[in-house]
């Protein structure tokens, strides 16, 4: 074995027995880190639709699929996963059981942090108009997990986390800047590229998607044409503009039924749909059940989970 993938198992292991002994019996666990979360399963998921937030994923032990429109993406203790854009996905485990549980982390990305780290440190980039996919995976090294180790390691120091956390962060997003994914991560917070152009129409999607949809508008709104925009959008989501609002309605009709309760007539027309029996549909196309079948069954999976 060479002394690179020593370094890898060791580092591994050690990020392993961190998270096993902070996590106990949770699924989640939100940290007092800002943007750190750590997940832990003891069996393969169903395929659960959600927004993901632009962030870097490590899995410690286990391994994830996720999926963004037509395109899938598996990774393990061996890669890690970055969203360099907000993005509605699907998303489950594949690899976990009671001996080796599924063990993963989140940190959301800082993108004013990444962009002023880009000045501060001078690197450069090759200029490129063409529009990056949101979502990719790479192989994990050594430094990252080290450096993933240490911001971990913070949560049993809580008096060091104002200081220490935000330069192990800055570490971390310096390390992904040098890396494959350093052009995506660029181009994301670089001004006048496709890319950072859809990442600000996603995000008024995120904040619009009740109201009709103009493509032609929100392509204006971009500095493109209808087509351009609509190949770029394509390329960066794997989705078309419709397609994406779509998901994010359903996105939002189930959590606002699940936590707040609502029924399923009240919540067609707050998320934007005009037909009960269109959202029903399309509802039952995306989460494989009628409303209210599907938030029985989250319901009682939940509390299960509480009792069992």
């Amino acid at each position: 074995m060479s002394n690179h993938s020593q370094e890898m198992n060791l580092s591994r292991t050690k990020m392993a027995e961190q998270l096993i002994e902070l996590t106990g019996d949770s699924n989640y666990l939100e940290t007092d880190i800002s943007g750190l979360h750590f997940s832990r399963w003891s069996h393969p998921t169903a395929p659960t639709s959600y927004t993901h937030q632009p962030s870097i994923c490590l899995i410690a032990q286990g391994k994830k699929r996720v999926t963004l429109g037509e395109d899938s993406f598996l990774y393990d203790a061996n890669h890690f996963l970055i969203s360099s854009v907000e993005l509605p996905i699907i998303a489950n485990i594949v690899e976990a059981s009671e001996d080796k549980p599924y063990l993963g982390v989140i940190l959301r990305l800082d993108l004013p942090e990444i962009s002023q780290l880009i000045v501060d440190s001078e690197l450069s980039f090759t200029p490129s108009k063409e529009a990056h996919k949101g979502i990719a995976t790479s192989e994990l090294t050594p430094s990252l997990v080290d450096a993933f180790s240490r911001l971990i390691a913070l949560q049993s120091e809580p008096d060091s986390i104002k200081i220490m956390a935000p330069i192990i962060k800055r570490e971390i997003f310096y390390r992904l800047l040098n890396g494959e994914q350093g052009p995506r991560l660029y181009q994301i917070v670089t001004s006048g590229n496709h890319s950072q152009q859809i990442s600000k129409a996603i995000n008024w999607l995120k904040h619009n998607f009740i109201k009709p949809l103009s493509v032609g508008e929100l392509a204006s709104n971009c500095g493109m044409s209808k087509s351009a925009f609509y190949s770029h959008f394509r390329s960066v989501t794997s989705m078309t503009p419709l397609q994406f609002q779509k998901k994010l309605r359903l996105n939002e009709a189930r959590r606002l039924m699940l936590t707040e309760n609502l029924d399923a007539m009240s919540t067609t027309f707050k998320v934007g749909y005009e037909s009960p029996s269109q959202f029903s549909r399309e509802y039952s196309r995306l989460f494989g059940a009628p409303p209210l079948k599907d938030i029985k069954a989250l319901r009682q999976s939940k509390e299960a989970a509480i009792t069992g």
